[in-house]
Order: C-alpha cells, then structure tokens, then sequence
C-alpha cells in the first residue's frame, strides 16, 4: 500500500538549496577582490590629498588641516568638486550622492546589474572629492564600488537577479569590513539596508564574503579596532541607563536636523538656473570658506574621531564639529557631489557626545561619545542593529553593549516616528520609487489551503453529455456565481477542470451527435491542481507561472489513472486575501483578554476596540 503523501511535511523553515555552495565561493572570491578595492581607494583618497594640498606624490592618508596654503586653499574644494561634476555628467551620473542610495537603486529597480565603467568612474570621483577636502567618508563610494565589483563578476555568471543581488551585497559588505576593520556590522548593514531580506542564500554568502575581507584587512590596511578605547564599566546602573535613553533623544534630533538639511540644500540647488554639473563647484566653495573657519572640518577626518573618543577634544573642537562640519557636509553633500555618510556621522556624534558628557554622569573617558556615535548611526541610517554592532567593534569596548543598546534603539524609535523615511531611501523616494524596510513573516507562508478553500462547489459528472452539462451550468449561474467546473468520476476524484467560458464555446461549436457526447470525451484538460496541506505561498507561485486565478483542490491520488485525486474544493485568488485581512485584523482589532473582576460586580464583558472605537460583546 502506498504511503499517504502530505506536502506538509516537505516543508522546511528555509528554502535555501544547495546552490548556496557555489554563490557562497563566488561570494568569497569578491570578499578577496573587495578587501583589495577598499585598499585601493584608499590610497588614492591618499594621493589626491598630497596632490591637492602639498604638492607630493604620496600615498598615506594626510590630514588637510595640516595645509599651508592660506586663502588658496579655498579654491581646492572647488576645484575638486568641479571634476567631479564634468566627470558625473560626461561619464555617468550614478556617481554623485552617497553610494548606499545608490547600491539599493541597483539592487531594487536595476535587477542588481551595475555598469563597468561605474567600478571606475565611482572610486576616482570619490577620491578626488574627498581628496580635494570634501568632508565625507570613504565607506560609501567603497560601498559602491565593492558592490559595483560583485556585480560585475556576478554577471560573467549564469545567475538569478536574486543571486546577482546576492554577490553585489556582497562586494559592499566585504568593502565595509576591509575599510573599518568591522566584519560583523558590515554584514548587519547588509542585512538591515541592502538585501530587504533574512534568508540563509543571501545571509551565508554575504557574511563569508565580509569575514575574508576581514581576514583580508590584516594584511593589506593593518588590524583593527581603528578607534581603541579604554575599557569602560559594565554595569551603569538605573540613572545611567536613564541617561542613555536622553541621549537617544538627542541623536534622534539630530539626525532628523542633518536629514532635513541635507535635503533642505539639494532642494535649493534644485532651484538654482544652472545646470546640476556646476552644484558641486558651489557646494565646494562652502567647503573652502569652512575650512577656513575650521581646518578639521576638511576631509574623512579618522584623526578627529580618534580625538573625540579619547578626550583629546575641548570645547571649541567639539563645537567645530557640530557646526562648521556639520553645515559644510549637509551643503556639499546636497550639491550632489560624491561622498560617503559614515565617517561624518561618526565625528558629528561623538561631537554630541562630548557636549553630553558636561552634564550627563561620569563613566570614563570617551563613554558619552561611543554612546552618541552609535545612536547617530541607528538614528539617521534607521539601522540600530549595525550602529550598536559598529560601535563595539571599532572601539573594542563590549561593556557599552547594554547602553548603546538603549541610546540607538530610542534614536531609532525617534526618527521612525518623526521621519517617513531616512536619509538614504530619501533620495530613492525623491527618484519615484519607494520601499518598505519592515521583515515580517508573510502570512501566505503560514497558512494552508485547507484554512481558505471553498467546499461547497459544484462538480459536474465527467460522463454527463453535453446538453446536459448545460442544464447543469445553467441551474447553478444564480445560485452560487461559480466560473469554474470540476469534472469528477463516479467517486468523485477529479478528472479535468472547465471554465464558464469554455463550456459556452464548445457548445456553440457542438453540432448534432456531439452533443450527445459524454462530456469528458468533448473536453481535453490537464488541471493544475493543489493539494489542501501546501502553503497559500506555493498556490500563488502557481497561480502566477500558469496564469489560472482558480484552482481544483484535490486529496494526492494513490494510482487511480485518468484522475488526479477525490475533489476537496476550489481556491481562488479572492481566497487567499482572506489571509491578508485575518493578518490586518491581528494588527487593528484590539481586544481586552484578561479583566479584573470586582467584587460587587454584576457582569463582565469583552471590550473589542476596532479604528478607535470600543464596543462591548
């Protein structure tokens, strides 16, 4: 005797395939290639600023600040930016802006597929932007070219858009891990803002791509952490934890002042009669004049972050930071001149945190600014995970778990409330697309068939002829507005599916003996059928391959030839919308459970508040 079949117990939590394997070494290899890009980068970020400031040919990061040229210095930026608005609008335009916005646009709208001269075009612009004083970080423009990379060696492959996106993110994880010494949060920035999924084909070959560029880092940049703290106390009680939660309110407010600045300029320079080519050369003169006002504010600025987190920064710094920096990058980077968003959130929110440590407690050295710069991060990118994961990982300080915990998840919960969307998916926004960054289960995955097909149906017999079969068709048009007819055998298994339509035409065409014909003789059908334990997920997925909108829902056929198994029923597209409202209703329907029971109480009752509105039941 044959087994009973059942779907159900096919089913797995994942539906990762062995194809993981082979993206996962691919992935690996441009872990390998990443880590080397991220060098690259920033060597010529390097270059450009002994070219542009002193005059040499050398490689090593120099600080701007160090110049000498006085009021000439000025025209660096402008200069700088300039190039980099003749190579935006002559070579490719996708260079401008941040490099994340950039890398979701391809993922998302460009089926993960990045032009090659984009791998170019993006890390010689970066560094010429950053290099001529632009006061952004590297991590963006490498973002984009690792996953420029990924996704160009993706392409030499016979791949899915899926896996495609897969070794892009990828590329701009391993690019992340390479520059900041940071494998597991570049892998957390990958999950929470590029791959708007959780799933084990994408996690795997992502995390394996940014742990070799982690590897990879050691050899090519030095070890990490790059930004070394003493370590802090592990335990900071009640008011320390309260102070936590201010001081995510403060970043939160930040972030949504640097997120509506940013935008605030991009919309002035939109108003301006000029071409988009001259915005950066304008922008660049902004950055000149500040500058002037505070050299520091010039370029990535790793030093100065160093600086706030050990207490090597006073007051007048720390103001530098929060104001000259902070205006200069919002203006430049809504010029749309290319630059990264990391590194200046970084120095604007240890900057805040030193302000904080002049009245919050005292817990050593360095401790607000950690806090601050990991709320920044949750706040303004929307990604608290990879803000409390990056903090611990630059600093090597494991005891600021718990409060960055509280601080980025407050700043989060601030702007998600205050802002509709971040500083990034901005742009996107502002492009005519929009996304959506909240995973939930879908409850398509979670129900059956079963919970949702129709069981009373009319079948026809498959041996009824056809005059009779229009009768049949005909008794049943009021009555229950069915469109599609199963044709069953005397034991009811299903034999072959006929559309209201089809019918119709076969009998039009029907002449003479033919309508005396058994019905199943006259009609040729292969049903796509469902069997009532699959997922909802699976019957749309077929829905959607064939283009039938209804299916006959059968219990497995154990060898019966000719049948596909006794008729249960029918699901249609309409049916599995009855998932969806059963999830809207968990979300809006609120119900009291539990109520207490005074003692001199007559009655109780169950409180149902739908939209608002509390009715009794």
């Amino acid at each position: 005797m044959k087994k009973k079949p059942n779907h159900a117990t096919a089913l797995g939590d994942f539906t990762t395939t062995v194809r993981v394997i082979p993206i996962s070494l691919l992935a690996i290899l441009i872990g390998f290639v990443a880590s080397f890009v991220a060098w690259l980068l920033l060597k010529l970020i390097g270059l450009a600023t002994n070219l542009f400031y002193f005059g040499r040919l050398d490689t090593s990061l120099a600080s701007p600040a160090d110049n000498h040229l006085g009021l000439f210095a000025v025209a660096i930026p402008v200069l700088g930016s300039l190039i980099v608005g003749l190579m935006a609008r002559y070579g490719s335009e996708r260079i401008r802006g941040h490099g994340i916005p950039e890398a979701i646009e391809s993922i998302l709208m460009n089926g993960s597929r990045v032009q090659p001269k984009l791998a170019l075009l993006k890390p010689v612009s970066a560094a010429i932007a950053i290099g001529s004083g632009g006061p952004f970080g590297a991590e963006g423009p490498i973002i984009m070219t690792g996953g420029a990379f990924g996704s160009l060696i993706a392409q030499f492959f016979h791949l899915t858009s899926a896996e495609r996106k897969t070794l892009l993110v990828a590329g701009a994880a391993a690019g992340m891990s390479a520059t900041f010494s940071a494998p597991l949060s570049a892998a957390l920035l990958a999950i929470e803002l590029l791959l708007f999924e959780w799933k084990p084909r994408s996690a795997i070959p992502v995390a394996l791509a940014s742990a070799t560029a982690g590897v990879m880092r050691h050899y090519i940049l030095g070890p990490g952490p790059i930004f070394p703290i003493p370590p802090h106390i592990a335990f900071i009680g009640s008011a320390g934890l309260l102070s936590c939660a201010v001081v995510g309110v403060l970043a939160g407010l930040l972030s949504a002042a640097l997120t509506f600045g940013v935008y605030l300029a991009e919309d002035s320079f939109g108003k301006l009669p000029i071409h988009w080519m001259w915005w950066p050369a304008i922008g660049g003169l902004f950055v000149g004049l500040g500058g002037l006002i505070f050299p520091h504010a010039l370029g990535v600025g790793y030093e100065n972050i160093s600086a706030l987190l050990t207490g090597k920064a006073g007051l007048a710094f720390i103001l530098g930071v929060l104001l000259v920096k902070s205006s200069i990058w919002v203006i430049s980077l809504g010029s749309g001149t290319s630059g990264g968003v990391l590194a200046p959130l970084l120095m604007m929110g240890a900057a805040l945190g030193g302000v904080e440590a002049m009245f919050l407690p005292d817990f050593g050295v360095g401790f607000w600014p950690a806090i601050s710069l990991g709320a920044i991060l949750g706040g303004t990118m929307r990604a608290p995970l990879t803000g409390i994961v990056f903090t611990i990982e630059l600093t090597n300080d494991f005891s600021l778990a718990v409060p960055l915990l509280v601080a980025s998840f407050v700043a989060y919960g601030f702007t998600v409330l205050c802002l509709k969307r971040s500083i990034l998916t901005e742009k996107i926004a502002r492009r005519g697309y929009h996304l959506s960054r909240e995973y939930a289960i879908d409850p398509l995955e979670i129900l059956f068939v079963r919970e949702v097909m129709r069981s009373n149906v009319v079948a026809i017999p498959a041996d009824v002829t056809l005059d009779e079969a229009r009768e049949w068709v005909r008794s049943t048009d009021k009555k229950h507005g069915q469109n599609l007819f199963p044709l069953v055998d005397e034991e009811e298994n299903l034999v072959a599916v006929v559309s209201r339509n089809h019918l119709s035409n076969v009998m039009e065409e029907a002449k003479g003996a033919d309508c005396q014909q058994p019905l199943r003789k006259l009609l040729v059908d292969k049903p796509v059928i469902a069997y009532p334990d699959e997922p909802l997920r699976l019957v749309v997925y077929r829905m959607v391959e064939t283009g039938f909108t209804r299916l006959p829902v059968v219990e497995p056929s154990y060898g019966n030839s000719g049948t596909h198994g006794r008729l249960l029923g029918l699901v249609a597209l309409s049916d599995l919308l009855h998932a969806r409202s059963r999830n809207l209703e968990e979300e809006r329907a609120r119900e009291r459970v539990l109520r207490l029971r005074m003692p001199l109480s007559r009655r109780s009752e169950k409180t149902v508040v739908t939209e608002g509105q509390e009715t009794p039941v």
